[in-house]
């Protein structure tokens, strides 16, 4: 390979891993900001208060703020509704035009709206990151020109991922809104990290190859497929404790666990299966891979972080859910899939290996 060449592969490697680093950055914050009940603290989008820098007193305020803004967001959800309409999705139309809790609108409070301004600030530099990300791809057109098409799917991705942030303002943080929303950032890490992968493929010291068999592969596709359930079925459990929350107005945490019911008895049993699973995983890539390889070191990362994750939700749900183990919890689900994808495709180019080599 050319010495050009591998220098843009470096250059891009480096730079589409740092964007991965960013968008899991900003799942964190993400997290931050909804466990401190911070989603609400800039009513509008893209701006905060229609200012580039939210105020820091109500006093900057217009004293009818409040009416101000919900009308503003109502207009915008209007439009977002007659969209699902053209587009087919008459029942979600529906469930946002007659959702009462929109109308809720709340009081300004400092803290909480700088949390959530620095969340967007985080946004506006993954855009950039992902700016980057394109324009270091097209070097390597000629060598593989799914790498920047790849590329513009991320930007295209992370538009409307930003687009989607802005319909949960509007709509007052409805929970299956922000579930989608955080769906969406995990596609764009998948994304990443394929790019990222497709380019490593292209150097010569990719790695070394094993004869590692077909069901490993699938026995981490199921473990994957089942760790995207469990982490919409965490989202839903987040959703209870909300209600819960904010019924009881925040006070007697240690009571939120058991007032949320059959959906985190789910939630808590799923991760037994996952446990199995990915001991059944371990078990077989040890077996199979080269001790020292990419393979191994990367599955027992996985493992680590999906022991971490248990460990995290254990306890959340025996100690009054700490506050500052919500966001790490939701962090390290999605550092799981993101292990998880770009340990199956490594999977896949070893299976593929020892298929050519028959």
């Amino acid at each position: 390979m050319k010495p050009n060449t591998n220098n843009s592969l470096n250059s891009f490697r480096r730079i589409s891993f740092i964007t991965v680093v960013a968008v899991y950055t900003l799942i964190l914050v993400g997290g931050i900001v909804r466990s401190t009940g911070s989603g609400m603290g800039c009513p509008d989008w893209p701006k905060c208060f229609g200012s580039v820098i939210p105020p820091t007193s109500v006093d900057q305020l217009p004293k009818n703020y409040q009416e101000i803004y919900l009308q503003q967001r109502l207009a915008k959800n209007e439009r977002f509704v007659a969209t699902l309409e053209k587009l087919g999705f008459e029942n979600a139309a529906f469930r946002i035009a007659n959702d009462k809790s929109i109308l809720v609108e709340e009081e300004f409070n400092a803290i909480k709206t700088w949390i959530e301004y620095l969340n967007r600030i985080l946004g506006v530099v993954i855009g950039l990151f992902i700016l980057l990300t394109v324009w270091k791809s097209f070097k390597l057109w000629k060598v593989d020109k799914w790498i920047p098409i790849n590329a513009i799917l991320s930007l295209v991705l992370v538009l409307f991922t930003g687009w989607i942030g802005s319909i949960v303002v509007s709509t007052n943080l409805l929970t299956w809104m922000i579930t989608f929303h955080m769906l969406l950032a995990l596609a764009l890490v998948a994304v990443l990290l394929y790019i990222n992968h497709r380019s490593e493929r292209l150097q010569a010291s990719h790695g070394v190859k094993m004869d590692v068999p077909a069901k490993v592969q699938w026995v981490l596709i199921i473990g994957a497929l089942l760790m995207l359930i469990q982490v919409v079925l965490g989202t839903q459990v987040r959703e209870h404790i909300d209600q819960i929350s904010s019924s009881l107005g925040g006070m007697l945490r240690e009571d939120w666990v058991d007032r949320v019911g059959i959906t985190f008895l789910i939630h808590r049993s799923f991760s037994l299966v996952l446990l199995g699973i990915h001991v059944l995983y371990f078990f077989w890539a040890f077996r199979y891979s080269v001790r020292n390889s990419k393979l191994n070191l990367w599955s027992q990362i996985l493992m680590g972080v999906l022991l971490l994750e248990i460990a995290s939700g254990i306890g959340m749900a025996y100690f009054g859910i700490p506050a500052f183990l919500q966001p790490i919890h939701l962090l390290l689900g999605s550092l799981i899939l993101g292990i998880q994808f770009m340990l199956i495709l490594q999977l896949r180019d070893h299976i593929q290996f020892k298929l050519n080599s028959n």
